[in-house]
């Protein structure tokens, strides 16, 4: 079952068990996803709905980061919720030793030597990882590879 077969089925779901929190996350998953789709003028790939959900969970966790601050514990209760909920949907995260792995191979691959050749390095990271590791994390091991 694909990301938006089963987000068509939760949604199902939330609404006949008055799950409100749920209903409204998968709703405004499923409304950015259709505004890609509208943007694009054709059906979304995986890869390109798995694009879609990182940002809508990186968005969560950059507001949650901000709710923090603000010392907004309400809001930090919801935005987590959220969160977990999305992480349903992400693929399973890359473990830190598969990542480094990626990462060396990446290195060896674009025959890159110096931070200089960072942005080629990433360039072609970030399409193998995508949804699966934090972009940040990934800097920080393609940084530690080109000292």
């Amino acid at each position: 079952m694909n990301i938006l077969d089963k987000l068509n089925q939760d949604m199902k779901d939330a609404m006949r068990n008055k799950e409100k929190q749920r209903l409204m996350v998968i709703r405004s998953v499923k409304s950015a996803l259709q505004n890609e789709a509208i943007n694009k003028g054709e059906d979304l790939s995986e890869d390109e709905v798995l694009t879609v959900l990182s940002r809508e969970m990186k968005q969560r966790k950059e507001s949650l980061h901000e709710f923090e601050q603000a010392a907004r514990t309400d809001l930090v209760e919801k935005t987590n919720a959220d969160i977990q909920i999305l992480t349903e949907y992400m693929p399973s995260p890359l473990s830190d030793s598969e990542l480094r792995q990626i990462v060396e191979e990446t290195v060896n691959e674009t025959g890159a030597s110096s931070k200089a050749d960072m942005g080629k390095v990433m360039g072609a990271i970030m399409p193998k990882v995508k949804g699966r590791a934090d972009g940040s994390k990934v800097k920080e091991y393609v940084q530690q590879s080109l000292i």
